[in-house]
C-alpha cells in the first residue's frame, strides 16, 4: 500500500521510534553551549593571548574578575523587542535574558594590573603575561630538645 510522502518508508517503526527517542524531532530554541564564549588561546614568548567571541554583547555587558589565581569572564545581556499595531495590540513581543561565564587559571602570582583587556567588534582580547613561579623558600624548622 502506498503512503503519502509525509511519512517515511515505514510508518509503524517511525511512530514507535518517537516514543523511544522523543527528542529526535524536537526543535531546539536555545543556542548550544558550544557556541558561547568560543576562545582561542595563543602562547607567545612573553604572554598568553586570549580571543573570546562574544557576539551580540557590548563592552558594558562584559565583566572580568581575578580571584585566587582564576580569571573569570562574565557576559550578561537583556534584550526586549515590542511591536504594536495602530490600536496598541501586540503583534509580537519578545524578550531575551542571558548570561554566560568562563574561568581560566592564570596563576597565583598574576595581579589584575598585569592583565590587559580590550573589547572590539564582539571579541574580547586579553593578554596575560607569563610570570615565573616564585620558588618556595625552604624554612628550616628546628625541634626543641629539652635537656
Amino acid at each position: 500500500m502506498l503512503m503519502p510522502s509525509i511519512f517515511g518508508e515505514n510508518l509503524i517503526d517511525e511512530f514507535f521510534d518517537d516514543f523511544a527517542r522523543p527528542s529526535r524531532h524536537v526543535v531546539r530554541y536555545q543556542m548550544p553551549e558550544t557556541h558561547v564564549m568560543r576562545t582561542d588561546v595563543k602562547e607567545t614568548d612573553t604572554s598568553y593571548e586570549l580571543d573570546i567571541d562574544l557576539p551580540g554583547y557590548r563592552k558594558e555587558d562584559v565583566k572580568a574578575e581575578l580571584k585566587d589565581g582564576y580569571m573569570t569572564i562574565t557576559a550578561a545581556n537583556k534584550k526586549s523587542e515590542d511591536k504594536k499595531d495602530d490600536n496598541g495590540k501586540y503583534i509580537r513581543r519578545e524578550r531575551y535574558y542571558g548570561s554566560c561565564s568562563r574561568s581560566f587559571y592564570v596563576g597565583e602570582n598574576i595581579t589584575q594590573e598585569d592583565i590587559r583587556a580590550k573589547f572590539e567588534d564582539g571579541t574580547l582580547k586579553i593578554s596575560v603575561p607569563k610570570k615565573d613561579a616564585k620558588p618556595a623558600v625552604e624554612e628550616k624548622k628546628y625541634i626543641t630538645i629539652d635537656g
